[in-house]
């Protein structure tokens, strides 16, 4: 076979695939900036404090305080330990977890998850043999989903176990202390 570019007659295509066929082309990956980062608390690592930021966040360490990622991910891994209220856009936990959650978009409670605390989110997502105790409000039109999103000082949900003043939204709320399985 004749390589025009190269001149001569025994060259290879490298461009065609075997057999003569043309070989796809490969799409190029994104650029950097618009794959989103992933921030990890390893499993040795214990913070105590208040957690913000602009990255995604895995923990698989421990974490004591609070978590406001409000456009982002917050994923608590299974060797995971969080004692903390975490306002993210999805969250997702595959380890233990102690505190109120408030889901922009969905939460997510793994098989091997264990969650302690209220659940405010339009989609909540509770997996064979997950552990969950608290209360879950699903109402995507109700204000203390659009308040604690609108406001970030406010506390993250108006929802609190045995509380008298308690909003109307309470009565739509589901009391579960079981283990799915």
């Amino acid at each position: 076979m004749f390589d025009k570019r190269r001149g001569n007659k025994n060259a290879v295509d490298h461009d065609r695939a075997p057999g003569g066929s043309q070989a796809p082309v490969m799409a190029s990956a994104p650029p950097p900036s618009a794959v989103s980062k992933v921030a990890v608390i390893g499993p040795g690592i214990c913070i105590t404090g208040d957690i913000s930021g602009t990255d995604n966040l895995l923990i698989e360490g421990q974490v004591k305080g609070s978590i406001k990622l409000d456009a982002h991910e917050v994923t608590v891994g299974k060797t995971g330990q969080v004692s903390a209220n975490v306002t993210a856009m999805i969250i997702r936990v595959s380890g233990t977890l102690q505190g109120d959650l408030v889901g922009q978009e969905k939460v997510i409670i793994s098989g091997t998850g264990n969650v302690r605390g209220n659940v405010v989110a339009p989609r909540v997502v509770l997996e064979d043999g997950a552990i969950f105790r608290g209360s879950i409000d699903m109402d995507p039109n109700d204000k203390v989903l659009k308040k604690s999103a609108a406001q970030p000082g406010k506390p993250t949900s108006a929802v609190t176990a045995g509380s008298a003043s308690a909003p109307a939204t309470l009565a739509k709320t589901a009391d579960l202390g079981l283990k799915s399985g």
